[in-house]
């Protein structure tokens, strides 16, 4: 009778089977480990300003409030009332500015917001207003 030899070879298909569970595994947990809170940079210099432009105000507690060109508030009621303003505004002066400024603490998409509704309306020169430090 013959004698059988042994192998001395490493299976290596159970490693295989656990790299790619732990791959699958990294692959679904990092996209829910981001944390959500960016630093924004403030700007060193910026441009000069338009010498005339509306501007749109988001406050902290998402209030919107538009300044014409001499600076007269007006306290507006939502998206849909600065939507009819500023429908108003272009039909007077199509090629005016208008510059968005947010509070600080405003949450981001209310100042996108009003961006948004800027730019629907068809005006060419827009902008975000930023504190210059």
């Amino acid at each position: 009778m013959r004698q059988r030899r042994l192998k001395n070879e490493i299976n290596v298909v159970p490693y295989i089977d656990v790299m790619l569970v732990l791959l699958v595994i990294f692959m679904v947990a990092t996209p829910m480990m981001t944390t959500g809170s960016v630093n924004l940079p403030a700007t060193g210099t910026a441009p000069q300003k338009p010498d005339k432009f509306l501007r749109v105000q988001v406050d902290k507690d998402g209030a919107l409030s538009l300044f014409d060109v001499d600076g007269k508030e007006q306290k507006l009621d939502g998206v849909g009332d600065l939507r009819k303003v500023l429908a108003e505004e272009r039909r007077k002066t199509p090629e005016m500015a208008v510059l968005v400024a947010g509070d600080e603490e405003v949450p981001y998409r209310d100042v996108i917001k009003a961006l948004d509704e800027v730019k629907k309306q068809g005006f060419d020169r827009v902008g975000l207003e930023t504190s210059v430090k």
